[in-house]
């Protein structure tokens, strides 16, 4: 494979890794370990091995695909990402990270031979968290971190129990390795954007700084169900004004204090939800998103403070709940310099940012250095059909993958 082949070969694997779970409705829903993501795998690990990698699948479902070293050296550097979706959602998001790998590896392979440290392509089993309530699974099973004391709770939608839906797929029966790694020393996440920042700014490379830090609330506010056509404005005990007033002042004090902080309510409940009957009750959802945990403490103080103030303004009883209090997470400075110099060497304009979103890396880099690298996304559409990066830009990615695999996997220390 030449290197000038590289953008009809990454965007023809993308078109072909998206028939597995290609959805009726548009996009490709392919869940964890349902058919369809038991197909994708299976076909990935096909494509691994006439690539001329080895392949293993640990105990949970994450697939490898090896470059084994010809070397003494310990320990492997370690590329991929996610190959579950959202329901409908795009060709790109997990999966170019996981076909780029592959590319990249086995360029590496047919031009250099063997590595003097072994290189793995993984495809993660899950991160999305669109069939059970569980996030990051393939991830946080490498690092240790899965919540495997939980499972006999967990059920999707359908009531299928997830340790029965694991079984079915063929894992979780001890025939595979455990999936707990020691032996990682590095890891590199090649990811869409899922943002505008970078097609916007005419930038084919995002440097990933660090991952937000995340809050998110529950709020429930409870006053009094009156009839609206006999209830005088002052007298009122309106659950659903009330949650009105804390959003507008929430969503004013996030644009007081500006990029990159983001605040977020997306999901509201209203009873009775008639016509004519004041609410007395309302619930909705907080997301409030900041790179810094300062920032993203402080403002998560406010926010609650403001609801709470209106709350008592409003003669309502109020209920915040807390159930995601995540710290924002920094990439290798170490890494983050050689994709600078990869950039700066192969004329690639290129920009340091964080990411809004979470991803793998996040669960990766609290144990190991890690790395993740951003092409842009068409209109910074994502989980959506339309989700789109041009060829062009999916090559460069793969291109500054290639020369750090190379620089971390073949290239001694001393040089």
């Amino acid at each position: 494979m030449k290197i000038t082949d590289l953008q009809n070969r990454i965007e023809e694997m993308v078109q072909w890794l998206a028939q597995f779970g290609a959805d009726p409705e548009g996009g490709v829903t392919r869940l964890l370990y349902t058919s369809s993501w038991v197909e994708a795998q299976r076909a990935l690990e096909l494509k691994m091995k006439e690539m001329g990698l080895k392949t293993c699948y640990d105990e949970v479902g994450n697939l490898y695909g090896r470059l084994l070293s010809d070397q003494s050296a310990e320990g492997s550097i370690l590329t991929g990402s996610h190959v579950d979706t959202v329901k409908c959602g795009g060709k790109y998001d997990g999966a170019y990270g996981i076909l780029a790998g592959m590319l990249a590896l086995q360029y590496l392979k047919e031009t250099y031979g063997a590595p003097s440290r072994s290189l793995e392509v993984v495809s993660l089993c899950e991160e999305e968290g669109s069939r059970f309530p569980l996030t990051f699974w393939g991830s946080s099973n490498i690092t240790g971190t899965a919540p495997v004391d939980k499972l006999n709770e967990v059920k999707d939608s359908r009531d299928i129990p997830f340790i029965t839906a694991m079984k079915e797929a063929g894992f979780g029966l001890g025939h595979y390795c455990s999936p707990r790694r020691e032996d990682v020393v590095s890891f590199i996440e090649l990811h869409i954007e899922q943002g505008a920042i970078l097609e916007r700014n005419q930038m084919p490379i995002g440097i990933v700084e660090q991952i937000v830090g995340q809050k998110r609330y529950t709020i429930e506010c409870v006053g009094e169900a009156n009839h609206a056509g006999t209830t005088p404005m002052a007298w009122r005990k309106d659950a659903l004004r009330g949650a009105s007033e804390m959003i507008t002042a929430i969503l004013e004090a996030a644009d007081r204090v500006g990029a990159p902080l983001v605040a977020t309510v997306g999901k509201m409940t209203v009873e009775p939800n008639v016509s004519n009957v004041i609410p007395n009750r309302t619930v909705f959802s907080l997301d409030i998103r900041h790179p810094h945990a300062k920032v993203l403490d402080a403002f998560g103080e406010e926010a609650i403070s403001l609801c709470h103030s209106i709350g008592e303004a409003r003669e309502l009883r109020m209920k915040v709940e807390k159930h995601l209090d995540a710290l924002p997470v920094e990439m290798d400075p170490d890494l983050l310099r050689r994709v600078e110099g990869i950039c700066q060497d192969q004329s690639l304009p290129y920009t340091i940012m964080p990411s809004g979103a979470g991803h793998d890396a996040q669960m990766m880099a609290r144990h190991y250095p890690t790395s993740l690298i951003f092409v842009p996304s068409h209109k910074g559409i994502s989980h959506n059909p339309d989700e789109y990066t041009s060829k062009e830009d999916l090559a460069a990615g793969v291109k500054v993958l290639i020369e750090l695999l190379y620089q971390l996997g073949y290239k001694k220390e001393t040089e």
